[in-house]
């Protein structure tokens, strides 16, 4: 049975929460920890934080460990720096409860399988940005803006079940004023 839930995303950038613009400009909003708090008193069914600058260094572990010493009662979700099946395994010990997978999707898609293998295909997400180009449905690499169809070894992942949900966001929408 389908089932509406609303997420609260946290976008961080240099240690702050910002408002992303699609994916380009970039709009300080506070400390995570001050959002992930009003989010839970709000009564969100789950909250992402969703880093988009860690990359090579790897998940930002002190990040999540601040946000799971929090007094609050909302589901954690993590995205941003996941490289690897070791890394997946540290975030969820640091306190999320489940991952989203973005930059590996398109870089290594195989290793998303290992990684729904060690902590459970209920933990995992993937995080899926799309743009409209032409009229086809593209999907974005954020990190080097380019856009194509989706591989078949993603479609293989959800075809197999790797994942519990797949995130998508509409590229050229979000963040925009009269957009949700």
């Amino acid at each position: 049975m389908l089932k509406k839930r609303l997420i609260g995303v946290i976008t961080v950038r240099n240690n702050m929460a910002v408002q992303s613009f699609s994916y380009q400009r970039y709009l300080p909003v506070g400390k995570a920890e001050y959002l992930v708090e009003n989010l839970d008193r709000w009564g969100v069914d789950e909250i992402l934080l969703q880093v988009t600058d860690c990359g090579k260094d790897g998940p930002d572990l002190a990040l999540l460990n601040r946000i799971s010493k929090l007094p609050i009662s909302t589901p954690v979700s993590y995205c941003g720096g996941i490289r690897n099946e070791q890394d997946a395994a540290k975030v969820i010990h640091a306190g999320a409860e489940r991952i989203a997978l973005d930059a590996l999707l398109h870089d290594r898609p195989d290793d998303v399988r290992s990684i729904s293998m060690r902590i459970g295909a209920q933990a995992v997400i993937l995080s899926m940005p799309f743009t409209i180009r032409d009229g086809i449905p593209l999907w974005l690499d954020y990190r080097t803006r380019a856009a194509h169809p989706v591989s078949s070894a993603l479609l293989e992942l959800m075809h197999d079940r790797m994942a519990s949900e797949i995130l998508v966001t509409d590229v050229d929408h979000e963040g925009g004023k009269g957009s949700f």
